[in-house]
């Protein structure tokens, strides 16, 4: 069974989950891994740090659950 991406996931566990997750996050202005300086902590804390908002993140939750298959 497939781990639910859910806002409080690292962006370790994210990206061993759903490597295509890189560059998505990337395509939102939320570099991880690829600029060569990884992030770790949340998807939350990542997305918060770069002013995304709450509706923004679920957003963000939908379309990473429908790119893992969920």
């Amino acid at each position: 069974m497939k781990k639910r991406i859910d806002k409080d996931i690292s962006i370790e566990e994210l990206i061993e989950i759903l490597p295509a997750s890189v560059s998505y996050l990337s395509r939102k202005g939320i570099k991880c891994i690829a600029c060569g300086e990884p992030i770790w902590g949340t998807l939350q804390e990542a997305a918060e740090e770069k002013g995304f908002r709450r509706e923004e993140i679920d957003s963000f939750l939908v379309e990473l659950n429908a790119m893992a298959g969920e």
